[in-house]
């Protein structure tokens, strides 16, 4: 199986480059072309994503955080839900990198196959990244009324939440 996901790749390269080879494509000047718009997309990319970044590093670097945590660890204690799940809550709207990193940490520390661990996983599966979508793809393209669909993202992702609490305490607690 290692052998054949290994082929893949230089595979589907291979069947693109004939495909261009069967079309008459010229094959060089379209990867250069392609190459050249890729630039053009950065520049327009780069503004919106240093804009999002430098808001998460501020929210993150002014202790706010730690005050949220404060707040909400008598909520989840009452529900025995483990205070663990809520950074990766939290910054799963925002950053899908950052919630798998913390995901990783849960189940390393915790496993897979533990209550933490399982909730973890539903929760990576079952929410998205809103604010990074909303911040990236729709700057990129100029929208700039994004009232309606912040909300239904905000409320879609506290949905996934919480179904990943409710299904992971109905089928996995002990």
């Amino acid at each position: 199986m290692t052998y054949i996901s290994n082929l893949m790749i230089p595979l589907l390269v291979l069947v693109v480059i004939g495909y261009g080879l069967y079309k008459k494509i010229d094959i060089y000047d379209v990867f250069v072309n392609g190459a050249k718009e890729s630039f053009d997309m950065v520049f327009t990319l780069f503004p919106c994503l240093l804009g999002m970044i430098f808001g998460i590093n501020i929210f993150l670097k002014s202790g706010a955080l730690n005050i949220v945590f404060d707040l909400v660890n008598p909520f989840f204690e009452y529900l025995k839900i483990p205070l663990d799940i809520f950074p990766m809550a939290l910054l799963r709207p925002i950053s899908g990198s950052s919630a798998l990193a913390i995901l990783n940490n849960i189940l390393e520390s915790s496993g897979p196959d533990s209550f933490i661990g399982r909730m973890a996983s539903i929760l990576q599966g079952s929410t998205d990244t809103t604010f990074y979508v909303l911040t990236l793809y729709f700057g990129t393209v100029g929208i700039k009324k994004i009232k309606h669909a912040l909300w239904v993202g905000i409320i879609s992702d506290i949905a996934g939440m919480i179904a990943a609490i409710v299904l992971t305490t109905l089928l996995f607690s002990t």
